[in-house]
């Protein structure tokens, strides 16, 4: 970001609920110095301790259904996607996230079998700012049954994308318990990724059609391994677009989100469910990754499963990330700005 950007967090009243947190606050606004010369003040910030509310026990609990045999890949249509599916209403439902239509399935339109996105919100608490929304999502299908290696066909999908779909449902049980949102989020699990983004294009031109108010699209895909020798912990795609980087930071306190020129040379930004979102609505949408094409070799391959995967990792960026969404949700303007 040029120049200067001002943001007034405001503060933050956090529930007890299932989340052991302290306070860290000031009395007076603080300074905070971000990277490329970004300042803010931060008033009576509260903060987590570390891995206080989810951690690896938990993010290897879901992980460990979602990218099971039993679910042969998650191909779009498949069996074994429809039991994800089941699995993820039944987390939404457990943890007070309201369906955002009629049911949490939204039916795709532009693809020949029966596939769905699931679909949950968070109502935001301020009678104002609720009006507008926050998309956070990630795709929740892969590819299914391939030719096999060493006797194995299933393409399990464990970064690609259960660890996203895994980030995703810890911020809405999150939200979903403790309601500390002002405005409204959306929480999208997306299917038919894998076929050409075909469940966030269906969802984006939806909610267009129906004159959704969106503020920002924020999306997280491939989250399951720690990037090497990098001084921030994810890259956003679309990096010199907006300022959420740079917002992400201030609100963090750290250098937590960075930019990774690979993803700009293959043009990654165009390549995940942010996109369609960014056609139809022209707001901030973005994509949150940690896979840099050099600390992963099974992209596709029957070979990413859960093994390989880092779920302390995992838990912690999911722990480093809810105060940055819960910044996001609560400052009095829209902070985060296309450029």
């Amino acid at each position: 970001m040029k120049g200067l950007l001002a943001i007034g967090i405001l503060a933050l009243a956090y529930t007890c609920g299932t989340t052991q947190m302290k306070e860290t606050s000031t009395d007076a606004a603080t300074d905070i110095v971000g990277p490329e010369g970004v300042k803010a003040k931060i008033t009576k910030v509260a903060s987590f301790d570390d891995n206080s509310f989810t951690d690896s026990q938990k993010i290897g609990e879901i992980m460990n259904f979602l990218a099971s045999d039993e679910l042969q890949g998650r191909d779009s249509g498949s069996e074994g996607i429809a039991k994800a599916a089941v699995y993820i209403e039944k987390g939404f439902e457990e943890n007070g996230i309201k369906s955002y239509y009629s049911t949490y399935r939204d039916t795709l339109s532009n693809f020949d079998k029966v596939s769905y996105n699931i679909v949950g919100v968070v109502e935001g608490s301020d009678p104002i700012l609720k009006n507008e929304y926050i998309l956070i999502g990630a795709h929740y299908d892969h590819i299914g049954m391939i030719t096999p290696e060493n006797g194995d066909a299933i393409a399990n999908g464990a970064n690609d994308n259960a660890s996203g779909t895994t980030s995703v449902m810890e911020f809405a049980r999150y939200f979903g318990t403790t309601n500390t949102n002002k405005r409204s989020l959306i929480f999208a699990l997306f299917s038919a990724e894998e076929k050409g983004l075909l469940g966030s294009k269906h969802l984006a031109k939806r909610m267009k059609s129906e004159n959704l108010n969106l503020y920002a699209m924020l999306n997280f895909e491939m989250t399951g391994v720690p990037l090497q020798d990098k001084d921030y912990q994810v890259y956003i795609t679309g990096y010199e677009m907006s300022n959420l980087a740079a917002v992400s930071n201030v609100i963090a306190k750290e250098n937590l989100v960075g930019f990774l020129p690979t993803a700009k040379e293959f043009n990654l930004f165009q390549r995940s469910d942010n996109y369609p979102f960014h056609n139809e609505f022209e707001v901030p949408s973005h994509t949150f990754c940690t896979f840099d094409f050099t600390n992963f070799d099974h992209y596709h391959k029957v070979g990413d499963e859960n093994e390989i995967l880092d779920f302390e990792h995992m838990a912690t960026m999911v722990n480093k990330m809810i105060p940055v969404l819960e910044g996001i949700a609560n400052t009095e303007g829209q902070e985060v700005k296309l450029k």
